[in-house]
């Protein structure tokens, strides 16, 4: 059973930085692709950035050159350094793990910024 915990969310103003970490349980970590998605209020869940196994990003055009997604497989930790906070960004950010038969997700963590 996989379980994945996010953490580092927070209130910040717009302009600023939160890093958030999504720490993985089991052995498929390394395996897998994993993915930060967020949820606005009202909104659909959409996909923020990816990054595979061997270490390629992806990322929506809306947080290119802001978010930078990394992992560390050792770690079994996958992280988001968002820079250059906008109040758009405000939304529940959610891990996922996902190998060809299965896909997990974190229960998510709040990220709200001010302007």
């Amino acid at each position: 059973q996989v379980q994945l915990v996010e953490s580092g969310g927070g209130l910040v103003q717009a302009g600023e930085s939160l890093r958030l970490s999504c720490a993985a349980s089991g052995s498929i970590f390394r395996l897998s692709v994993m993915g930060w998605y967020r949820q606005a209020p009202g909104k659909q869940r959409e996909l923020v950035a990816t990054v595979t196994s061997g270490g390629r990003t992806n990322y929506v055009d809306s947080v290119k050159g802001r978010f930078t997604v990394s992992r560390d497989n050792a770690k079994n930790t996958m992280y988001l350094q968002m820079n250059s906070l906008k109040p758009e960004d405000t939304a529940v950010y959610y891990c996922n793990l996902n190998i060809s038969v299965a896909s997990y997700w974190g229960q998510g963590t709040q990220v709200t910024v001010s302007s």
